[in-house]
């Protein structure tokens, strides 16, 4: 109980905090590169923003530009819509881009059912059920790219290819996460100050790491499920990332039966905001094959 007050108190001070301030004005976590004034708010943009129901709660998405459709997964823990924005400037203008907050994430719910890959690859049918008929091309980084397995997994009629990003080869027991909300205030008090205030139940933040870390940890992929992928995947991740290795990556390439493999240096997790020209010159001729 007394954690749970000191939870809720923190939750109320940072929501206090940024009273006044322009909340259109977003960042993504641990963002050092200097804002930009006419940057759009993706995962908080009203004008293109919608909800739709899944299962036990409500799914925010955005929509952006028109052509075939596409959807961005986003990281989880501290990931986000935002965090997508420079692929959704550069894809917008040739495909129907349909950006999903992750359930817990952003503007939507967290729902009380189990946390898994299969309820959120549900999720992501849910919206398509009211985009689109077509089959979609995925974007999945991280936590995303995990969803976009089990999509194209359960749902192969839904899914014509995917780029997934810091997503590969794991077993059970490989990520073991224990975080924390103040830790992760400590890291970037802003940008969880923004989350706080577009999130419907802030105070659920601590259960939404302990759910998606949980999730994660009981995760099972290799060479049973991938050879149930039947659509072309991009595989992609950064030499040095920290949550993944090289090996694990080059793995899940050969076990996917259409797979390519493209593996960026001197780069980590959060690959495609480190060097992002180097993910677009590998990510263009895929999309245009």
């Amino acid at each position: 109980m007394k954690n749970k007050i000191i939870l809720c108190f923190l939750l109320i001070s940072l929501s206090l905090s940024i009273l006044g301030q322009d909340i259109q004005r977003l960042k993504y976590f641990k963002q050092t590169t200097s804002f930009q004034v006419d940057q759009m708010p993706y995962g908080a943009n009203d004008e293109a923003g919608y909800y739709v129901k899944s299962g036990d709660a409500k799914i925010y998405y955005e929509i952006y530009g028109k052509g075939e459709p596409l959807v961005l997964l986003h990281g989880g823990i501290a990931g986000s819509t935002f965090e997508m924005g420079e692929l959704i400037n550069r894809l917008s203008p040739n495909y129907q881009v349909i950006a999903i907050s992750t359930r817990g994430h952003g503007k939507s719910e967290l729902g009380t059912e189990p946390h898994t890959y299969e309820q959120k690859a549900k999720d992501v049918i849910a919206v398509l059920d009211e985009v689109t008929k077509d089959s979609v091309t995925v974007f999945g980084f991280s936590d995303g790219g995990y969803t976009g397995y089990f999509l194209a997994g359960m749902f192969p009629e839904r899914v014509k290819k995917m780029v997934i990003l810091g997503a590969a080869e794991t077993h059970i027991g490989d990520y073991k996460m224990n975080v924390k909300v103040s830790d992760m205030m400590e890291l970037d008090k802003a940008y969880w100050a923004q989350q706080l205030s577009l999130m419907p139940e802030p105070e659920r933040l601590q259960e939404m790491f302990d759910k998606v870390s949980d999730a994660i940890s009981k995760l099972e992929i290799s060479t049973d499920f991938f050879a149930t992928i039947k659509c072309p995947v991009l595989v992609m991740a950064g030499n040095h990332d920290q949550f993944l290795s090289t090996q694990r990556v080059v793995n899940a390439s050969k076990m996917i039966p259409n797979a390519e493999l493209a593996i960026i240096p001197d780069c980590s997790h959060g690959v495609f905001l480190e060097n992002f020209p180097a993910v677009w010159a590998c990510l263009v001729p895929f999309l245009n094959e």
